[in-house]
């Protein structure tokens, strides 16, 4: 996590320095020249400097990334492992498309993924006799 973040921090300085020297009317292989000389290995690729490059002449103001469109994971939640639990207690034969369909849970393969372990650890628990259908 603590590289990621620091990875993220050079990001966004090599970004500024990038913006700095559009503003300066460089050209990108003039910019990616610089770079590399003061920075050498830690330099952003060429491919990177053009791009952010092209977006500063552009207008864009942020040196950060602009949210990505995707679907946030926000399935795995005790609410939903609660429900999973009880569903498995019910029914151990239950499938995960049953599961997706009652939760209302999207059953394209990567939201499955969020909660199969849930579903799998439960439906365990109920095999071996550690959890009893009637308890929950």
């Amino acid at each position: 996590m603590l590289a990621e973040s620091s990875n993220l921090n050079n990001n966004i300085e090599h970004r500024a320095v990038i913006k700095y020297f559009v503003k300066k009317r460089k050209t990108p292989k003039e910019i990616f020249e610089n770079m590399v000389s003061v920075l050498q290995e830690s330099a952003p690729s060429y491919t990177m400097v053009k791009k952010w490059a092209r977006l500063f002449q552009q207008g864009q103001e942020s040196c950060e990334d602009d949210p990505r469109p995707g679907h946030p994971v926000t399935v795995v939640t005790e609410e939903n492992v609660r429900k999973i639990e009880k569903l498995v207690l019910a029914d151990r034969r239950i499938k995960l498309w049953q599961i997706a369909e009652e939760l209302q849970i999207s059953k394209e393969r990567d939201s499955r993924r969020n909660y199969t372990r849930a579903y799998e650890y439960e439906k365990n628990q109920c095999a071996l006799g550690t959890k009893n259908a009637n308890a929950v």
